[in-house]
């Protein structure tokens, strides 16, 4: 399988021509090649996550491709038929396994109410935890999408999360708020904390791609 990163929190799966989309959102440039898409998992609501538009693009290129989201998401989303998935479902579509984990977002403020959240772990290889640090028990970890900045978070709480799953390989994602020299503070930070479980961590930038 080969992953690419692309803007903010958006990520694309290959596996012998078919293609996984996670989290196409608003500052994911629009997505105009997606030919060969099975599957799309969006993990929460928020517009960072996905867009109509961006929907509407895949589906145009691939009438059956499946849609994947919490509860929150099948609402928000209601003219797309999303298939609502939660913690401990697990599904298939084309080569893809996805098993999902995790139920809530993080708590950005006490005034703002907790959505839903699902994690996803693809082909039991690559995590992605959504807007949270829900950490796969009982998974080892091959790739992590760890965090580098949101308004639910600080630093000190995702190198915590990247100890505590202690990952193969770690690449950033939603890291679209920082400048350049906040992205070189937490790639630094985040380094460090997969190191410290023996792992390697990798500063992706937006097109680079890993195989796994």
């Amino acid at each position: 399988m080969r992953l690419t990163k692309l803007e903010h929190a958006a990520l694309v799966i290959e596996d012998s021509g078919d293609r996984l989309f996670i989290d196409p959102g608003k500052f994911t440039t629009p997505i105009t090649e997606s030919a060969g898409a099975v599957a799309v998992v969006i993990t929460h609501q928020h517009d960072d996550h996905w867009t109509p538009d961006q929907l509407r693009r895949i589906i145009e290129a691939n009438s059956e491709v499946r849609l994947f989201g919490p509860a929150g998401v099948a609402a928000a989303a209601s003219d797309f038929g999303i298939e609502v998935v939660d913690a401990g479902d697990e599904v298939e579509a084309g080569p893809f396994r996805l098993r999902f984990f995790g139920g809530r977002h993080a708590v950005i403020h006490p005034s703002i109410p907790v959505i839903d959240n699902v994690g996803v772990l693809v082909n039991d290889a690559l995590y992605y935890a959504g807007d949270s640090f829900t950490v796969p028990e009982g998974v080892a970890v091959e790739v992590l999408a760890v965090p580098a900045a949101a308004p639910w978070m600080k630093i000190s709480e995702a190198m915590d999360y990247v100890e505590a799953v202690a990952p193969r390989r770690a690449f950033p994602t939603h890291e679209m708020l920082l400048s350049l020299a906040g992205k070189a503070l937490s790639n630094t930070r985040l380094a460090w904390a997969t190191e410290q479980g023996g792992g390697e961590f990798l500063a992706l930038e937006p097109g680079d791609t890993i195989d796994f």
